[in-house]
């Protein structure tokens, strides 16, 4: 396995590459839920290129960005046991410079559920995979549908700059209490475990509500802030 550090190094690498491409950008800290889609990324694909790269653009004030959790010895190791030909692992100043240009999240779909808890968020996530994209080149490119906003605008972006590049979306993989898998798990006691627990749970009720004709949305509300109750 290759480690590559900066874009004109890897673009330089890939310019006369003929092989399909599979990618996997991740922020590092890797689990099973990245390492399946790197595990199909594998199996899809001739030449396979996961990045890691903890984007500061889609941190808010006050966020962990400091914080997140950094195991780039393991990641390395699980990126070369899975048989990753390449993984990325750039600086930021080889990404960013001063004062230039982004892609913007649409006015609605960008500034509801997590963007509307996160304004700008989703600007910061849509420019640096952008980034990425152009970097690679990519056949396919790898998300999760953890990420459903994530997916959905990432999605959105590649239809609308007609980008060449298929994305393949893969299940959510779950720990053994049903807590999605993320890297921030990490930052949760017992508590806030069940409590976390209690949101996949609701969503759960309201699908088995909604099977059975019920679509009034106020009562699935109701039922759903029963299942969130402490």
């Amino acid at each position: 396995m290759t480690i590559i550090q900066t874009p004109q190094e890897l673009q330089d690498l890939l310019k006369n590459e003929t092989r399909s491409i599979g990618f996997v950008p991740t922020m590092g800290a890797l689990h099973h839920g990245h390492l399946s889609l790197i595990e199909r990324s594998v199996k899809d694909n001739e030449l396979n290129i996961v990045s890691i790269f903890v984007n500061p653009t889609q941190f808010l004030e006050g966020e962990d960005l400091d914080k997140y959790p950094n195991k780039f010895d393991a990641d390395e190791k699980i990126c070369e046991l899975a048989g990753i030909d390449i993984l990325f692992y750039p600086k930021k100043e080889d990404m960013y410079e001063d004062d230039e240009i982004k892609v913007i999240s649409p006015n609605i779909r960008g500034y509801v559920l997590e963007g509307a808890m996160r304004p700008g968020h989703f600007d910061g996530v849509l420019t640096v995979v952008m980034k990425l994209l152009n970097i690679v080149s990519p056949t396919k490119v790898y998300f999760g549908k953890k990420d459903a906003q994530q997916l959905s605008l990432i999605s959105q972006m590649v239809r609308n700059f007609h980008m060449k590049v298929e994305i393949v979306p893969l299940e959510t993989v779950r720990e053994d209490d049903g807590l999605a898998l993320s890297s921030r798990n990490v930052y949760l006691d017992k508590t806030q475990r069940k409590q976390a627990l209690k949101i996949s749970s609701s969503l759960k009720k309201a699908t088995q509500l909604v099977i059975q004709g019920k679509l009034n949305t106020k009562d699935l509300q109701k039922e759903m802030l029963k299942v969130l109750a402490p």
